[in-house]
């Protein structure tokens, strides 16, 4: 792997991702950093989330039905839950654990993911 520069670009990028409660989308991020770097273009931002996720400071979030978002890479293991209303995506702090008990005989459980959809507080309100 090259080893990328630690460019302000990259830094502020970074920041954003730690200091979001939940995933972002590239043209979300691209946005918030454009409050402080305004010429910043979406290649650049690309660019970035690639190679962040390569070093593994950022980590992609596959949702069914959605683009991929991204949050940083030092969240611990956690799932998210999509609402199915405004589309927005949230973070589910901890996990039910013991997922092997679902596999069959012979089966080895190496990762999993937990994608969870409903209302969202705010949508349930309406």
């Amino acid at each position: 792997m090259v080893q990328r520069r630690n460019t302000p670009q990259r830094r502020v990028i970074e920041s954003i991702l730690e200091q979001s409660s939940s995933p972002m989308l590239p043209k979300e991020l691209h946005e918030k950093v454009q409050e402080t770097m305004p010429k910043l273009g979406i290649a650049t931002i690309f660019r970035a989330l690639k190679d962040l996720v390569d070093q593994g400071s950022a980590r992609a979030v596959n949702v069914p039905g959605v683009a991929s978002r991204y949050e940083t890479g030092k969240r611990v293991h956690h799932h998210h839950f999509k609402c199915t209303a405004c589309q927005q995506v949230y973070c589910i702090e901890g996990c039910p654990g013991n997922l092997d008990s679902l596999l069959g005989p012979g089966f080895e459980l190496l990762d999993h993911d937990i994608a969870l959809f409903g209302s969202c507080a705010t949508c349930s309100q309406k």
